[in-house]
């Protein structure tokens, strides 16, 4: 066996010699040999340090950037000329709306509104609903619109209209979004409203003829049929609280039934003569007498009754039936409806009036047939050939009624 030769630094080891070499393999084990073992390729990409940077500036840039749930910039806002709407819940506080319209971007902070609602002392007076706001609107503009209300429908409905006149002004009122033919399906069925109006609950051929209070309604712009039904029968509730009904209950006459007898009196009579119109029907009540009133002929056969016309076979000819019609007629107003709850005390049992040119009405009250006759022949001597004439409790005569057999007026 070969023995293999130790080498050293010296032919002749000596202590120094071992420790020299020593050293030079400590110094040899730290020294830089990168140039001579290269370290592998720094993988492509993103460092985590640079990720974490990119997240930072991210973050910082949001935190910069204004966002309109605090605030707008001018550039940010709705410009002039384009419209958004704004909803205002009912209670809703001047900073929550405030915030509504930043969040809508028509103002660019919260601050802008409420300053203007302090300003002019309108916290009280801002009003719910729905606004249709034009970019551009200045704070205090918009204030202003909140004091005045949404803008909405107008229904204007006079005394003396019937459902189906009140359905066409419904559908003018709504511009046809709610059509004439809608309400008139919701006024004719009673039954689906008694159980929230139980006055409606025996309303003759289940219909709320009558009953759709003559007024001015402010209509929400998603109003429908069911909405101004309940809307006018609201109304009518909230009026007749005031009625005192203990006259027409000592002559036998239901709360239903002075409803109809008002109805009557309200296409009978003018504001002067109610009273004493509504006496002449309580007195031949009494007696066991017709009405004989020709508006609710008027209203069966729906235009100007004729002498024919008093033989029409209806339950509202009150020619041929004895007491009050089936139903209502119209929708009485309130002074009608008092009228009937407290009549005026006569011997009347017959009324006659005449027309002037300027529409104003002549009444001659009597208390016999023949009294009432010579009234009528007096009236119609005094009268001028253009001078239109109309008598109830009596023959019938001509009268200046409405397509439907309703007259504009509260006349008859």
């Amino acid at each position: 066996m070969v023995r293999r030769r130790q080498v050293t630094y010296s032919k002749h080891s000596t202590h120094a010699a071992r420790s020299a070499h020593a050293r030079g393999s400590r110094e040899f084990r730290t020294y830089d040999t990168s140039y001579i073992n290269p370290r592998s390729k720094v993988p492509q990409g993103p460092t985590l340090i640079a990720i974490v940077i990119a997240v930072v500036m991210a973050i910082v840039l949001l935190i910069a950037v204004p966002s309109c749930s605090r605030g707008c910039s001018s550039t940010d806002l709705v410009q002039p000329g384009t419209t958004v709407e704004v909803t205002v819940p009912d209670g809703a506080s001047a900073q929550q709306i405030g915030q509504a319209l930043v969040d809508a971007k028509l103002i660019a902070n919260a601050s802008e509104f409420t300053d203007a609602v302090k300003s002019s002392d309108a916290a009280s007076q801002l009003k719910p609903g729905d606004y249709q706001i034009e970019g551009g609107t200045s704070a205090a503009d918009i204030v202003s619109m909140l004091v005045s209300g949404p803008s909405a429908n107008t229904l204007v409905v006079p005394e003396g209209y019937t459902v189906s006149r009140t359905a066409d002004a419904v559908e003018k009122a709504t511009d046809g979004a709610v059509t004439a033919d809608d309400f008139k399906a919701a006024a004719a069925n009673a039954s689906a409203y008694a159980d929230d109006y139980p006055f409606v609950a025996d309303a003759y051929n289940n219909s709320l003829e009558g009953f759709l209070f003559p007024k001015t309604y402010t209509l929400p712009k998603d109003a429908t049929a069911d909405s101004i039904v309940r809307m006018m029968l609201d109304q009518y509730e909230q009026e007749v609280q005031s009625l005192d009904y203990s006259y027409a209950e000592s002559q036998g006459l239901s709360a239903y039934d002075v409803l109809k007898l008002a109805s009557v009196v309200e296409r009978e009579s003018d504001a002067n003569t109610r009273a004493d119109v509504a006496s002449v029907f309580y007195n031949r009540l009494a007696a066991n007498t017709a009405l004989q009133s020709d508006a609710t002929i008027a209203y069966v056969v729906g235009h100007d009754p004729t002498h024919d016309d008093l033989s029409v076979d209806s339950p509202y000819n009150t020619y041929q039936h004895k007491g009050l019609p089936a139903g209502p007629i119209c929708s009485p107003g309130l002074d009608s409806l008092q009228a009937t709850c407290q009549p005026n005390q006569t011997d009347y049992l017959y009324f006659y009036f005449t027309k002037n040119d300027d529409g104003s009405l002549n009444y001659y009250f009597s208390k016999t047939y023949d009294e009432h006759l010579q009234a009528i022949k007096s009236a119609s001597s005094s009268s001028s050939s253009s001078d239109k004439s109309s008598e109830s409790s009596g023959d019938a005569a001509s009268s200046d009624n409405g397509s439907d057999g309703q007259q504009d007026g509260s006349n008859n």
